[in-house]
Formats: C-alpha cells, structure tokens, sequence
C-alpha cells in the first residue's frame, strides 16, 4: 500500500522505527528519535533550550553555565565534569558519566540504540576536541582515565570497551560491528552494516599512536603498544608491540 513504509529484512528494528515515526508523524519524529530516542517531550524541550542558549557560550562562563545545566540531561553524572563548546549529546538518558570527566569542544556523544545500555564513561576520562563516541544499538565503556586525543571515533553495534588508562591517539578509529556482507546479494547501500564479528576491547594501560585503526572482533592485551598508522585486523596478548599494515609484532 502506498502508505505503509516497506521494511527491509536486514533494517535493524531501530532504523525500522525511525523510519515508521518519520513517515507517520513528520520530520520532528524522526529527529526526536535519533537525537532523543525514548524520552519525554519534557526532556526533548531541555535538550533543545541547553545546546541552542548555552553550547556556544565561550570561555569559562560557558564553562560554568554547562557543567551546572548539563547533568540536568544525565541519569548519572559525576562531579566536576566540563563540557566544551558546541558539544553534542544524543540519548543523554542513556549516558552515565563519572567524576572529572572533560568532553572538549565538537565533540560528539551519542547513545542511540533501542534496548542496548549505551555509554558508561569513567572517572577522570578524557574525550578530545571533535572527537566521536557512538552507538548505533552497542554499547561502549570507557574505562578510568582513558583519553582520547581529537578527531578519534569510537563505534559500536555490539560491544566495545577501552581500559583504564588506555592513551589513544589523534585520528584513531575504533570500531565493534559496523561491517557488510560482501557475499550478499543485497547492495552495500541497502544492507544495515551492522554485521559483527563480536566485541572489541582495549585491555588496561594501552597505547595507540595516532591514526590506528582497530577492526570489530579485536582484542587487545593490557600494557600493549600500537604504533602510529598500525591497522589492527587481529587479537593480540598482554605487553605486546605491535605495528603495519595490516599490524603485526613488530617489538
């Protein structure tokens, strides 16, 4: 029927539904659920009046205005927690924030998904200027002071976790599940790209140089060292040193 939205077997059930709100209810719909989600018209209201009257403010008025409005977002927010300018937060109801945590300027913090926990973020962690952290239906844990340099991105449809301490550095890209089925007979375009191989972790203490890439299903050893530009396409063991395209022991 011309009026019925057409679901595609390998469409998640959550880009089903946005797709279902959009078309039933308009455009606003679509945008509550993406950047929303299951929230209250109340909370949507105080999501909209925090990033519209005060994400631009600069300086350290800005400062001070965010970190006392901003946890009036959060279902669990730790104390002194900074927030930069023009900072996007998606699904906040389904973020939880530790003590001491900065989120620099542009960076973007997004928890969507329909029945997935979202995004734990420890004590004394660090997310760098236009840096990425999101879910589409996974879920992410970052643990303790871990940092994250700028302009990294940080993906999950499964399950991804970065340890304590762990540095990562600029330009980085961490990803659970988010592959396509080259056997499929179905167009990349039209596959959901949620194929996973399983979750990605960062065992405690490790060090990414910038530019690494680390792929869905990869573990990776606590106290382990991944230099510069290393593509990581396989698990690795604690105290490793590793490096290349695709990376390998290198030390």
């Amino acid at each position: 029927m011309s009026n019925d939205i057409e679901v595609k077997t390998d469409e998640t059930n959550e880009e089903a539904q946005f797709k279902v709100k959009g078309r039933k209810k308009g455009g606003f719909a679509t945008y509550r659920a993406l950047v929303y989600g299951d929230q209250s018209m109340g909370k949507v209201i105080l999501g909209e009046c925090l990033a519209l009257f005060f994400g631009g403010i600069p300086g350290a008025l800005g400062l001070l205005l965010r970190a006392k409005l901003y946890p009036l977002m959060f279902p669990r927010i730790g104390r002194k927690v900074i927030f930069g300018r023009n900072v996007t937060i998606r699904h906040a109801h389904k973020i939880r924030i530790g003590d001491n945590v900065v989120i620099d300027d542009n960076a973007v913090i997004d928890a969507k998904g329909v029945n997935n926990r979202g995004i734990d973020i420890g004590d004394d962690v660090y997310i760098g200027r236009n840096s990425i952290v999101y879910c589409k239906g996974g879920d992410i844990k970052l643990e303790k002071r871990a940092n994250l340099s700028s302009n990294c991105q940080v993906f999950s449809s499964n399950d991804l976790t970065i340890g304590a301490g762990c540095m990562i550095g600029a330009y980085s890209y961490l990803l659970s599940g988010g592959e396509y089925d080259h056997k499929s007979d179905v167009p990349f375009a039209d596959q959901d790209g949620m194929e996973t191989k399983g979750p990605c972790a960062l065992g405690a203490n490790c060090w990414l140089g910038a530019r690494v890439t680390v792929i869905d299903g990869v573990t990776i050893g606590e106290n382990s060292v991944l230099a510069a530009g290393a593509v990581v396409t396989k698990s690795f063991p604690a105290n490793s040193v590793v490096g290349g395209v695709p990376a390998k022991e290198i030390g």
